[in-house]
């Protein structure tokens, strides 16, 4: 089985191809680079180094939310489109899960954190049993006072990795009471090595869809959005009191 992963959900792009146990080629970025610039052409660069036809993949394996609203529109484009010329399915893999998996063996708990500004992050709870990836808490948008709190209780040692740890590294240091470490550099981003990784077992299962079915899951709205409802509300509001 041969598996196309990608991931542009975060301030990372990567792209990689994983066939059965083995990774064949990887392509990372996290630089000041826009994923609508990066992901096709790191893709051709991957097929290309390990002499890869396209056609011969068995599926697409796309990171798919929650993260970046414009990356994961970019990368559910780019696996949309590859699944429609390539007539192949896709595996929507939740983007916290397959941070998780990055830490794939680890003894502690796990606990991804993504940026997901206004002191709210993209997070989960995991731990790890004979490699297999076991969710405490599903994936989901939440204030870091929320998870912290939840991790208290649980009262086991916990890892974390993602983009938030450095923004929500002192409310940890703070608030934390049980044992605590952080990923090094080389685990602690999105990485499409694990998203396709994580695509193998989910194809096993069953767990694909067809390009049309796929889009990303958000998790929440997005800012504009947001904006927008709250403009509307702040509108009502006004129209009541010039009612009375």
């Amino acid at each position: 089985m041969k598996i196309l992963g990608l991931d542009s959900s975060g301030l990372v792009a990567s792209v990689a191809v994983v066939c059965d146990d083995n990774l064949l080629g990887e392509y990372t970025v996290n630089y000041k680079k826009t994923h609508s610039q990066t992901l096709l052409p790191m893709l051709h660069e991957v097929a290309e180094m390990i002499e890869l036809e396209l056609s011969t993949i068995d599926a697409i394996a796309i990171a798919g939310g929650p993260g970046s609203f414009t990356g994961l529109r970019i990368g559910s484009a780019t696996a949309k489109g590859l699944g429609f010329a390539l007539n192949k399915p896709i595996i929507n893999v939740p983007t916290v899960d397959a941070l998780a998996y990055n830490l794939v063996g680890h003894r502690d708990m796990v606990c991804p954190l993504m940026d997901a500004r206004r002191n709210q992050t993209y997070t989960g709870l995991y731990r790890f049993e004979q490699n297999e990836l076991i969710v405490l808490r599903e994936q989901c948008a939440v204030g870091i006072d929320e998870i912290v709190k939840d991790i208290n209780e649980r009262g086991t040692a916990v890892v974390f990795l993602g983009d938030g740890v450095p923004v929500f590294g002192d409310y940890i240091a703070e608030h934390l009471t049980v044992p605590y470490s952080f990923a090094p550099a080389h685990m602690n981003k999105q990485r499409a090595g694990a998203v396709a990784t994580l695509g193998l077992r989910y194809m096993a299962e069953g767990r694909f869809e067809t390009a049309e079915a796929h889009k990303p899951e958000y998790l929440r709205l997005s800012q504009a959005v947001r904006e927008r409802y709250e403009q509307q509300a702040l509108a009502e509001e006004g129209k009541k009191h010039d009612i009375n």
